[in-house]
């Protein structure tokens, strides 16, 4: 049986996506900047993609931007609003669980002269409020917190940081690339300034995501070279992929209430069975505050490695979240966030759930993981035997500095 259990990283594009997609790869191929008839329906193409993004975020088309993706979108919005308002001030709030292009960006300014104050969260994932409003200063221009965690898929407090945001009168961005598709989102209630938006987390195609800026602002182009998007954006229009992303955003929110308690139903039997089924484990993440669809385990006495590498074998496709570009597998700087001991988070395994999975699915799933985790804590126990400082530490490899 072949699983997928990694939607959390990049979903199977919908048959109807591409189904809308064809036309501008073979019939409808001009370019959107082009006068003539396939150049203006191109075009016409493009808007039309522009209002349904806007649609399922309750915002006005003209505040959507297209990018090549969430990180792009992040990215421009960071620091395109970061360097539009730098006179107001240079202090920037963010928590120390973003993905790392935040991150990344926020260091980035940093060393651009820009001051950036990193909240802590609870061991259940969720920013310290308090902390966060203590953070500001005359001079926080923006605060950037993630909607849903990529990892552990706890939803922050998104309604209180933009309140907060407003009430100051800060900017407020918010990375929704795993939110989008998986909860309602509304930029006009909860007080969002700006959030990023990648189409391959909700079975579109890879490539292309959007950026919603809200309407008055201003905000830095990071590219330059030509007037595209508003000219916020240079480049020639990736026409079928915008049209792709249209298509799967409004399946996403036109299906929600028919996939959205499926997917809630088979992630909670999951969590109830593999609790009974497997001992030493810790549920990491809030589980009220969490997106439907995300399981983060952290397993005593394996490693996310052999775990992933066993489940393949099996045909089940996992994740731990935090393989980085040369595939070695360390401990997710959102877990060590949260509290969770090094040698702990090192057995840490992601499964996200989509709208394709099945009970027989996950019944496979956990069937091949219980056999699996007592084959390597066999294998674990064998090794330990034979080490020569067994007899000292008492056989626990966790605690082992030799």
């Amino acid at each position: 049986m072949k699983v997928y259990l990694d939607n959390a990283t990049t979903t199977k594009m919908d048959k109807r996506v591409l189904e809308e997609m064809m036309p501008y790869f073979l019939e409808e191929y001009g370019s959107a900047s082009s006068g003539y008839e396939l150049g203006r329906n191109a075009k016409e193409a493009i808007e039309v993609a522009r209002e349904k993004v806007a649609k399922a975020i309750n915002a006005d088309p003209k505040e959507i931007y297209f990018t090549s993706g969430g990180t792009e979108s992040n990215i421009t919005a960071i620091r395109g609003l970061a360097y539009s308002y730098r006179r107001r001030g240079n202090h920037i709030i963010t928590s120390t669980v973003e993905a790392p292009d935040v991150l990344e960006t926020c260091r980035a300014l940093e060393k651009e002269g820009f001051e950036v104050t990193y909240i802590d969260v609870d061991e259940n994932g969720i920013i310290n409020i308090e902390k966060l409003e203590d953070a500001i200063t005359d001079k926080t221009i923006l605060i950037t917190v993630m909607y849903a965690n990529c990892e552990v898929g706890v939803i922050q407090p998104v309604l209180e940081i933009g309140q907060i945001a407003r009430e100051n009168g800060i900017f407020f961005h918010t990375d929704t690339v795993h939110t989008i598709g998986n909860r309602k989102i509304d930029v006009r209630a909860e007080k969002i300034d700006s959030l990023s938006i990648s189409s391959h987390r909700f079975y579109g195609p890879k490539g292309v995501g959007a950026l919603y800026v809200r309407k008055g602002l201003k905000f830095k182009k990071m590219q330059v070279g030509g007037t595209q998007e508003r000219n916020k954006r240079a480049g020639t229009e990736n026409v079928p992929a915008i049209v792709g992303m249209g298509k799967a955003v409004e399946l996403a929110y036109t299906e929600f209430n028919k996939y959205e308690p499926e997917i809630m139903e088979l992630r909670d039997y999951f969590i109830k069975e593999v609790q009974k089924r497997i001992k030493n484990i810790k549920i990491n993440g809030d589980i009220g505050e969490r997106l439907s669809g995300n399981v983060n385990l952290s397993i005593y006495d394996v490693d996310s490695e052999d775990l992933i590498m066993e489940l393949d074998k099996k045909g089940i496709c996992a994740s731990n979240g935090s393989i980085n570009e040369l595939g070695s597998f360390e401990p997710s700087h959102i877990l060590l966030a949260m509290q969770i001991p090094y040698e702990l988070a090192k057995g840490t395994l992601r499964l996200s759930i989509g709208k394709d999975n099945t009970k027989e699915e996950i019944d496979y799933t956990l069937e091949s993981l219980a056999e699996i985790v007592e084959n390597l804590r066999k294998i674990g126990k064998k090794n330990t035997t034979a080490c020569k400082f067994a007899e000292s530490c008492g056989g626990n490899c966790s605690n082992c500095h030799n």
